[in-house]
């Protein structure tokens, strides 16, 4: 396995340190400052995002692509991970955003030309966001199988009716496209019932029916949550991705690259926590000695060490594989740091607020708002419990 930083990496990480410096931190102040319901997105997001394009630091995300950066994962891993340090501001000024990043690979991957042209460009040039709208509230969804939201042909043009939540990007000012799933099939063998279709957020009886918080936070990096109503709304038979019944391979096709950029993001924040925890022990005094002389603090900062660097080397193997050996072969791997990475992050995290104390679940450092988005993680492209589940029977068929 080969994890050495390349000349090519070496510079962009070098770019993207100093426009972190110049640019991210300083604009963090104004995620508080600034009037609420805009999701959390601060005025100065498109001077920054112009900056970004300027640096050069523009859609590192997508690989083997003329319009994006042309990185490989590992490249994209270490540059992910400094954004995460982050992750209110640099992935949407970087256009790095899920839920963006996951449907533009889609559009790239399974898009036609004419969807390509409508929607891929403008997302990549970043004057335009999008949704993923999957999740249900009435079945689990975590089993895409379950999924009830019916699209049924009528002619030439697709119906689709049915109740979604955790619509990921829709609340955002803007977002102009949704990529939905749901059944066009039920009767069709179990993975071959769902499609996904392109659906523009002001098609007729398409509905927000409220925001969803995250811990009280409006997720705005993601462009919020919504819980979405569709009733018989109309979309054309071309808005159709690839062919029907290819829905639940299109979601897995997805997840993927999605939940190694999740995990390396997941580094950068519990790094960050760390970072904070470190300077805070040395410059605050406690029952008459710093934080940094008192043995429990140098048990969090050590655990803390070992617990990122071993979850980086796990993101990093499970990149190289996907590289060389493609999705399918990295599975296991992709699922045990989509398990590994919040659980260490939000110890870290917890770790870091404890030693800030009260400031620490405040505004007043950025450590409230990590731990609720690592939180979230566990849930986020599947649970934990799911991913354990079927790491434990790929595991048990090594025996039979």
């Amino acid at each position: 396995m080969e994890f050495s930083i390349d000349a090519t990496t070496e510079e962009l990480i070098g770019k993207l340190n100093t426009f972190m410096a110049e640019c991210i931190y300083p604009a963090e102040a104004e995620l508080d400052a600034h009037a609420p319901g805009n999701f959390n997105r601060p005025p100065s997001m498109e001077a920054l995002k112009a900056e970004a394009r300027k640096r050069g630091l523009w859609n590192l995300f997508l690989p083997h692509d003329a319009r994006g950066a042309g990185l490989t994962n590992v490249q994209y891993a270490q540059l992910a991970e400094i954004t995460g340090r982050s992750p209110m501001l640099a992935p949407e000024a970087l256009n790095c955003s899920a839920p963006d990043t996951g449907n533009m690979e889609v559009l790239a991957q399974f898009g036609n030309k004419e969807q390509q042209d409508r929607w891929l460009t403008p997302l990549l040039a970043g004057e335009i966001r999008s949704a993923f709208v999957m999740t249900e509230p009435d079945v689990a969804s975590s089993d895409a199988n379950n999924i009830e939201m019916t699209m049924k042909r009528e002619g030439d043009e697709y119906v689709i009716n049915g109740r979604k939540w955790w619509s990921t990007g829709a609340m955002s000012p803007l977002c102009e496209i949704l990529i939905v799933m749901g059944k066009t099939d039920p009767n069709g063998e179990k993975h071959k019932q769902q499609s996904m279709i392109l659906v523009p957020m002001k098609t007729p009886g398409v509905k927000i029916e409220r925001a969803l918080t995250v811990y009280g936070y409006d997720d705005g990096a993601h462009g919020g949550h919504a819980e979405m109503s569709f009733n018989n709304v109309r979309v054309p038979v071309s808005n159709l991705i690839s062919t029907e019944g290819s829905g639940f391979a299109i979601a897995q096709a997805r997840l993927g690259p999605g939940r190694i950029h999740h995990c390396m993001r997941a580094i950068g924040m519990a790094e960050r926590a760390l970072e904070l925890m470190c300077k805070r022990a040395l410059a605050r005094t406690a029952f008459g000695k710093p934080l940094a002389d008192q043995g429990v603090i140098h048990d969090w900062i050590g655990r803390s060490r070992v617990e990122i660097e071993s979850v980086r080397l796990l993101t990093l193997k499970a990149a190289w594989l996907m590289d060389t050996a493609g999705n399918r072969e990295a599975h296991t791997e992709i699922q045990a740091i989509k398990v590994a990475a919040p659980e260490m992050a939000l110890r870290v995290i917890d770790r870091a607020i404890q030693a800030h104390g009260g400031a620490g679940v405040s505004q007043v450092t950025p450590l409230a708002h990590l731990w609720a988005g690592a939180r979230t993680l566990r849930i986020a492209d599947g649970p934990d419990e799911v991913h354990i589940s079927s790491l434990a029977r790929r595991e048990m068929r090594k025996y039979k």
